[in-house]
């Protein structure tokens, strides 16, 4: 990033989080057993565990989560399983069947200080997400974590593309036919990014890209390569599949996930 642009807009340390998870995920049907997306079981703990813990080990002490669809397993579950402590809020989103900018405009009164923005069903390595808390965001800005090693991609078709030039971001969305990098879902936001949701709405609704492409145009969404760290959406039981092949190694020697681990 710009030496220039850093000092100019020089915030502290992030430590704040929230994470989207109020879908249906109907497309991991099939593995849930008719549990909640982010409860489905990853090496014996549910995903939303291992992004908690992941986003813990990064940096972050308060975490805002979204939930909707089986919003009352989700707190169940949270009421039952102990975290360490963990700094969290649920909110939740009645409107959970419409696009995901929606689910972040319901956390908008939690969250008033730049905050890292993640998908419950994205797993990823603590270092990244550290990586991303350590960068310098600018006054209305979001930083998005891209990778441009599309080629080691699981499911291309499915990803969120990005066309990329120098540190800005030009364009953004699944459909893209050029673009050099993909959307890796974790996102470095000001609180301004919900004004950008609120104004791209339409018939009350808008997906977190909408809100993107708004800040495309003002030339205030910013890359953030992830380099070689790994991430996965999982998103289908292929997918999930994948995943247990590229972070088996992590789980078997990362302790915390092991100790809250049901195996």
């Amino acid at each position: 990033m710009n030496p220039a642009r850093q000092q100019l807009h020089k915030v502290a340390t992030v430590k704040e989080c929230l994470i989207l998870a109020a879908g249906q995920g109907s497309r991991i049907a099939s593995l849930s057993g008719g549990a909640p997306k982010p409860l489905v079981a990853l090496f014996g703990a549910p995903l939303l565990e291992h992004i908690l813990l992941s986003s813990q080990a990064a940096g972050v002490e308060k975490f805002v989560i979204v939930v909707g669809h089986r919003a009352d397993a989700l707190r169940r579950w949270f009421a039952e399983r102990p975290l360490g402590g963990l700094s969290v809020t649920l909110v939740e989103n009645a409107d959970y069947h419409k696009a995901n900018g929606v689910s972040a405009l319901a956390a908008r009164k939690w969250l008033e200080n730049p905050f890292l923005l993640l998908m419950a069903d994205h797993i990823f390595e603590p270092k990244t997400a550290k990586a991303l808390l350590e960068q310098t965001i600018g006054e209305d800005e979001v930083i998005l974590g891209v990778d441009y090693n599309i080629d080691r991609i699981f499911d291309l078709e499915d990803a969120t593309k990005v066309r990329v030039q120098g540190e800005d971001i030009l364009d953004i969305g699944k459909d893209l036919v050029q673009y050099n990098a993909l959307d890796t879902g974790m996102f470095l936001c000001g609180p301004s990014l919900f004004e950008r949701l609120e104004s791209a709405k339409k018939n009350g609704n808008c997906s977190l890209s909408d809100g993107m492409r708004r800040l495309c145009q003002e030339g205030k969404l910013k890359a953030f390569d992830v380099g070689d760290g790994r991430w996965q959406d999982v998103d289908t039981p292929e997918a999930f599949a994948y995943t247990e092949r590229i972070f088996e190694r992590d789980f078997l020697e990362n302790p915390i996930l092991q100790r809250f681990a049901n195996v």
